[in-house]
């Protein structure tokens, strides 16, 4: 059976999560060039959230641009769980 080499679209790794911008981008609706200058200006920008009690080793990602917003949710195994995304 072969590996996907390509790295995951969010990685985690201890404090630190990565995920890759032109995925966010897509999300929000926007190209990757505009969510970085966005990001810079401090009109994209996310919010990490790490569960406790039974939502130990999940995390809650949420990344907002304007009136719209993308949530997803990292299960302790890797997989993700998306809520759609809100606004225009």
């Amino acid at each position: 059976m072969a590996m996907d080499p390509s790295p995951p679209v969010i990685a985690v790794e201890g404090e630190e999560v990565t995920i890759k911008a032109g995925f966010v981008a897509a999300k929000l609706g926007l190209s990757v060039d505009r969510l970085r200058a966005e990001m810079r200006r401090g009109i994209v920008y996310g919010v990490v959230e790490r569960g406790v009690g039974e939502d130990a080793g999940r995390l809650r990602l949420t990344f907002r641009h304007r009136a719209r917003s993308w949530t997803v949710v990292v299960e302790a195994d890797g997989t993700l769980n998306e809520a759609p995304a809100l606004g225009r």
